[in-house]
């Protein structure tokens, strides 16, 4: 009998540990994410929501990566705004800016940030882009280079290259009945992959992913990823660093469980920014311990200090 209950009470942590606290909470709109700070808005089709924080003679513009939004820079911002002006954007499709039957792609993102970048009259950018939104700033940096003067790459994508059957693969496995339908358990086990060690502060991640996919906007959020994977896969830059003329900071968690892709080119992160490093003309590369690819939210203060030495 004592067996029994000490089997009970086990069943019953592992539960409260992994079960589903917020599958029965009400939906969460995407216009009422909380990111800590007030969004505005800029642009016609799309209209493009943004965060406008702090002030300074250099601009720093924060960009997200797949699946995520402008809440996912809440930890960086306050320590970045506190020396300089940051923009924090929502791309098309995701957050609070807008959604639907979109042209969705790196080229199309490059192009979005460069038309913010005229219309808000921003000087002395330094682009900053997390995961997808590093291969979106490396796309800005070629296309654009009058846009920018600077550019950081944060865990990016666009610097590990794929076979053309690796990237169908890749692409045929992140889609959008996924998306919608990832159960609570899913979605905390893979969110917790991004961390070298994940923490109870991080739940808010979870939430808002499992309490957003009861959202009326839930099925475009969907289709803006699914087309986001395969555009970062049909539009590669990873062939194209040695075009890169800017002044470029790689930063990266010592622990990135994404990057290189552990399936279909498994081997060390350091190897693969190593390499971009190399090819990149006027790079640094910096390693951050004990961080996972979320580099942004598990070390804030270590990735602001590296940001910050290299912009000054």
């Amino acid at each position: 009998m004592k067996n029994y209950i000490l089997l009970i009470i086990t069943i019953l942590f592992l539960a409260s540990c992994s079960g589903y606290k917020y599958t029965s909470m009400p939906a969460l709109e995407f216009q009422d994410f909380d990111y800590g700070y007030a969004t505005r808005t800029a642009l016609r089709n799309p209209q493009v929501s943004y965060i406008d924080a702090g002030s300074g003679d250099k601009t720093i513009i924060l960009v997200h990566g797949l699946a995520s939004n402008a809440g996912f820079w809440r930890e960086v911002t306050p320590l970045l705004a506190a020396r300089y002006r940051v923009i924090v954007v929502d791309l098309p499709g995701y957050g609070k800016s807008e959604k639907g039957n979109l042209p969705y792609g790196m080229r199309y993102y490059a192009d979005t940030i460069a038309l913010l970048i005229e219309e808000l009259k921003l000087e002395n950018v330094t682009y900053v882009g997390h995961s997808m939104g590093g291969q979106i700033g490396i796309t800005l940096a070629l296309e654009h280079p009058d846009k920018i003067e600077n550019l950081v790459l944060a865990a990016p994508a666009g610097v590990e290259a794929f076979s053309r059957g690796s990237g169908d693969w890749l692409s045929s496995v992140i889609t959008h009945d996924g998306v919608v339908k990832a159960t609570e358990e899913q979605i905390r086990r893979n969110l917790s992959g991004n961390f070298y060690r994940w923490n109870p502060r991080h739940e808010w991640m979870v939430e808002e992913r499992v309490r957003m996919a009861k959202s009326k906007e839930i099925y475009e959020f969907a289709h803006a990823v699914d087309k986001s994977v395969d555009a970062m896969l049909r539009e590669p830059t990873s062939d194209r660093l040695e075009e890169i003329t800017h002044r470029t900071l790689i930063v990266y968690g010592k622990y990135d469980g994404l990057i290189p892709n552990p399936y279909l080119n498994p081997g060390r992160t350091a190897d693969v920014m190593r390499i971009a490093d190399e090819k990149i003309p006027n790079s640094t590369l910096v390693e951050i311990d004990k961080a996972g690819h979320m580099l942004i939210l598990e070390k804030p203060a270590e990735f602001a200090q590296a940001v910050r030495q290299f912009v000054n």
